[in-house]
């Protein structure tokens, strides 16, 4: 008996394995993706563009490729596939990493991109394990702990990393910034291998799993054509939801030190774990409990709730920054934006294919709607300096605009949720499963 078969004979067990493997992989992951976030790259040269922002800029466009590759690849790639591709992957990820510490700056922006381009397809892959179980939700919430732990863990990781190349082994800062993530991702090549395995060991969705919530199965164009024909109007309104938060809560993660700094605050590297912490905590309980409400519709429908009450917080949270610290603002943002974004990623796809039994998977939604995020991402990240923090100090202006972004983004991601939630309550339940041809 392989450990595959091992795994079927207990629910328990395979769902503890699953999230211990998802989790693990992604958090992994962003360990190639996120420390140098926690360098400012003031020394490089880089005309009337602020540096760290053409950095940042670099990644998330190959991370915005990577998104609209998926939108084809990954609603197609056959299971027993999926993690040999996730291992070459990263292996490619890494290979930039280190071309991003050999080459000379300006040049190596370049690196920076060809970092992003293979990473932006891996939460896909990660989704395929876990898709279509009874327990979906949950599996998939602590998916998304993961980012939303490992992105204040990689910033923690990237600062120790540059103390110790400057201190310890006397590099200049400028050559420690280059150097930094490449070597924090040598610390977790190992672990990514293990985990990645386990992702290979988890048994596919049972027959109760697939009578709950559908069969998933890879996708043709025309299954993609048909399922953006059909549900486009609720879908549309989704994506325009995903794409603020998708904007706010990147700006806030990429550019963490700016915000508090622009707060008065004195960061150490281990606050960055902390406030992440806390967001987890509470988002990853209040979308988690939605894979107990048996309705397709009814947890739908409480999703897109959950996300307007998000926003509600995100509101809370700017009326009363004067009264609160800046570590405790960051949580209440953060928890605020991450309440609607992990909801799209628990529930919202995954229940809409459950209740219309269409063929499909949630890696291609995902695609379609990350996609959009991250292309009005690149868009506000490459604002010209001066019209993005103005004439006054840097990080105070950035400060206060991104409490002008974050007003600006609630308030039309919460009718966009209203108008999601009057879509789907209304929508046939019918089954319409597409055939592909």
């Amino acid at each position: 008996m392989n450990l595959s078969q091992v795994l079927s004979r207990s629910r328990w067990l395979l769902n503890f394995w699953a999230l211990t493997a998802a989790f693990s992989t992604y958090f992994f992951m962003y360990m190639f993706r996120k420390p140098f976030t926690a360098a400012a790259f003031e020394t490089g040269a880089s005309g009337d563009w602020d540096s760290k922002a053409v950095l940042v800029a670099a990644q998330v466009i190959g991370y915005f490729c990577s998104k609209l590759i998926g939108i084809r690849v990954i609603s197609q790639m056959p299971a027993n596939k999926r993690a040999i591709v996730l291992l070459g992957l990263i292996g490619a990820a890494q290979a930039a990493l280190l071309l991003f510490a050999v080459v000379p700056r300006p040049w190596n922006i370049v690196a920076i991109f060809l970092n992003g381009l293979p990473l932006g397809m891996v939460f896909g892959l990660v989704l395929g394990f876990l898709e279509g179980r009874r327990l979906t939700e949950a599996l998939v919430a602590g998916l998304c702990a993961s980012f939303i732990l490992a992105g204040g863990f990689a910033k923690s990781i990237g600062q120790w990393t540059l103390t110790f190349l400057v201190e310890d082994l006397s590099l200049t800062l400028r050559q420690a910034e280059q150097w930094m993530p490449f070597l924090a991702g040598c610390l977790f090549l190992v672990p990514i291998a293990v985990s990645t395995w386990m992702l290979a060991q988890i048994p596919p969705p049972d027959e109760q799993d697939t009578e709950s919530r559908s069969e998933r199965a890879a996708m043709t164009g025309l299954d993609r054509r048909l399922m953006l024909q059909r549900y486009g109007l609720g879908l549309a309104a989704v994506a325009v939801l995903y794409l603020l938060v998708t904007v706010l809560r990147s700006l806030r993660d990429d550019f963490a030190p700016q915000i508090l700094n622009g707060m008065g605050a004195n960061v150490a590297a281990s606050d960055y774990s902390w406030i992440d912490s806390q967001v987890a905590a509470f988002v990853l309980v209040v979308n988690g409990l939605t894979a107990w409400v048996v309705g397709n519709r009814a947890a739908l429908l409480i999703s897109l709730a959950i996300s307007l009450s998000g926003f509600g917080l995100i509101a809370a949270a700017l009326l009363v920054s004067e009264q609160l610290t800046a570590l405790w603002f960051m949580v209440l943002i953060g928890a605020g934006l991450y309440l609607p974004y992990v909801a799209v990623h628990t529930t919202v796809f995954e229940r809409l294919i459950a209740l219309t039994r269409n063929r499909g998977n949630m890696g291609f939604l995902m695609y379609v709607v990350d996609s959009v995020g991250y292309l009005a991402y690149v868009v506000v990240l490459l604002v010209p300096k001066s019209a993005l923090i103005g004439g006054q100090t840097a990080d105070n202006a950035f400060y206060e605009n991104f409490r002008w972004y974050c007003w600006m983004g609630l308030s039309v991601s919460a009718v966009a949720c209203v108008l999601s939630m009057l879509y789907f309550a209304n929508l046939r339940a019918e089954p319409q499963v597409m055939n592909s041809r």
